[in-house]
Formats: structure tokens, C-alpha cells, sequence
């Protein structure tokens, strides 16, 4: 006896979710050591960056005490996005008994597309970190034009940009180490890791890990390494598009966000008209970011 459509989904849908899920986690999620991932109720989400204080002022015994404002500076907003795809298995395929060996391929590809797609829009924000997309302070998110509330602006990028070096790096951290607030304050960041391409994992690797100083017939010790500093190593990105480009993520909360609308979902369905079998993969989401001091970066020398 044949079967059913109704019955050939109901026989399928089991398979091809547990094969999709498989497959979709089979990918790193490289985006996870950039992004900070939170839950997202609504169609966007708003974060208001405020001012803070400034500097506690002296009270004369007897004289009142000092207030100040905490101002809202800028609003950064996230919008979520719809990410979705489908297949058909059609009604002669399903006749010719090839739905079985179909649908494993197709489950196959489909997830492999979808994990794929969300690594390259986070990838996006860096690749575009120097170029375009403005945040909520008006700038590109690598820029030495940061504005402040108290006048004046920060950078979160290298004076002159550099390919990474032992010397590059330790200014880098230097310079992430003198961020200020919102009102001039200065609030002690550091670098946690770095996020790299492929063709610099090398170079990384010898900074990062040499008991000595890497490039060198001295018998200096690795200042990078003895001090502790990037405790969290490199992450190497696959879907960086620039092979000197490199980042510094930093422990400044609010920085880089992910945020989920609607995790992947997976369903099937038979259509009446054409016979065929659809199965679809969707998700909500958005990578963005709040505060720019989250990240430090430079688009490298060339």
C-alpha cells in the first residue's frame, strides 16, 4: 500500500529534526567569544547608555553635600531579523521512493546553511568595525572620535593601524587600559582575548605563548605572558574577511550583544496543490553592540 503524504511527514519529521540539530551544532559557534547572547522579548530591543558621574568632590564639615546627574548619553537599538530557508521534496521524488536518502541531504545543507549565515552576520560587525554601521554614539564602532558626555572623545583603535607584533599588541593594551567613561573617568579595562583570522593564528601563538620574547636572540622575558595579560588567548575566526585585521575583546560590560528573538525551529508540512513535502528552518536574531569599549581593534597595515 502507498503511503500517505500525511503519513510520510509524520514518519519524517522525527529524523530530519534530531539529524538537523546534529548538523546545525556540528558548527562552532565562533561568534559566541565575541558576542555576549541575551534574550530579546520584542521586535527590538533599546539600551541607554548613561553618563555616570563625575569625580566626588571635598565637603566642608558643616556644607552641603554635591549632586550630580547621571544623563542618558545614547540610545543603541537592536532590530531582529528573520533568517529562514526551506526545501521540497516532490511529489515524484516521494513516488520514486527517493524521499528517504532526499531529505538526510537536504536536512544536511539546509542546517549547515543556517549555521553558516549567523557566523557571517556576526562576523559582519567587525568586518565592517572600521567602514560602516553607525552606533547609537553616532560613529563606526572602530573609530578614534568617540564622543564623550564630558567633551572630548575616546579611541578603540590603534593610532596608526598595525599588523599584530609583540609591540603592537602591548600598545593595544595600553590604550585599553586607559579608556575612561562616559564623564573622563578612568575605569581600568583589559584585554580578554583575542578575536584573530586564520593567517595570523601563528604570529598569536608565539606572543601569546613564548616564554621569551618572541623574534628575539635576548633573553627578555614575554612581558605579554608573564603579566597574564589576555588571559583568555585567541579565537580564530573563520569568517573575518581581513587577513590583518585583528581585536581585543575587554571586560567592559555591555559591549557586544547578541540577542535572540526565536531560537532555530524546525517544521514540516505537506502542500495539497503540488504534492510536495516542505521542511523549513528559522530563527530571530541580531548582533550588535552598546558600549564600543567592549572591543579594540585595528584593520592591520595594509
Amino acid at each position: 500500500m502507498a503511503i500517505s503524504r500525511s503519513q510520510l511527514v509524520k514518519e519524517l519529521e522525527p529524523g530530519l529534526n534530531a539529524l538537523f540539530g546534529l548538523e546545525y551544532n556540528r558548527y562552532d559557534n565562533e561568534a559566541a567569544a565575541i558576542f555576549t547572547t541575551e534574550t530579546s522579548d520584542r521586535a527590538f530591543e533599546e539600551e541607554v547608555m548613561l553618563s555616570g558621574f563625575a569625580g566626588a568632590a571635598a565637603k566642608s564639615e558643616g556644607a552641603m553635600v554635591t549632586y550630580d546627574n547621571a544623563t542618558e548619553v545614547y540610545t543603541s537599538r537592536y532590530t531582529n531579523e528573520t533568517v529562514a530557508l526551506a526545501f521540497a521534496i516532490t511529489e515524484e521524488a516521494i513516488e520514486d521512493n527517493l524521499y528517504d536518502r532526499l531529505a538526510a541531504r537536504y536536512t544536511r545543507a539546509l542546517a549547515r546553511s543556517m549555521a553558516h549565515t549567523k557566523q557571517v552576520k556576526g562576523a559582519t560587525i567587525l568586518n565592517n568595525m572600521f567602514t560602516s554601521g553607525t552606533g547609537g554614539d553616532g560613529v563606526v564602532l572602530g573609530s578614534a572620535a568617540h564622543p564623550l558626555a564630558s567633551g572630548g572623545t575616546f579611541s578603540n583603535i590603534l593610532a596608526t593601524a598595525a599588523d599584530l607584533s609583540e609591540t603592537s599588541l602591548e600598545q593595544a593594551l595600553i590604550n585599553i587600559a586607559g579608556f575612561v567613561d562616559e564623564r573622563g573617568l578612568k575605569i581600568a579595562l583589559q584585554g580578554l582575548r583575542m578575536i584573530i583570522p586564520k593567517e595570523v593564528q601563528f604570529t598569536a601563538d608565539r606572543i601569546l605563548k613564548s616564554p621569551l620574547r618572541p623574534g628575539t636572540a635576548d633573553n627578555d622575558i614575554n612581558a605579554v605572558r608573564n603579566l597574564g595579560m589576555v588571559p583568555q588567548g585567541y579565537f580564530v575566526n573563520h569568517y573575518l574577511a581581513d587577513t590583518d585585521a585583528w581585536f581585543i575583546m575587554t571586560d567592559a560590560p555591555n559591549g557586544l550583544k547578541h540577542f535572540v528573538r526565536a531560537p532555530i525551529k524546525t517544521a514540516i508540512e505537506g502542500d495539497f496543490d503540488t504534492g510536495n513535502v516542505r521542511f523549513k528552518a528559522r530563527e530571530r536574531y541580531v548582533f550588535g553592540w552598546s558600549d564600543p569599549r567592549g572591543i579594540f581593534g585595528t584593520p592591520g597595515a595594509a
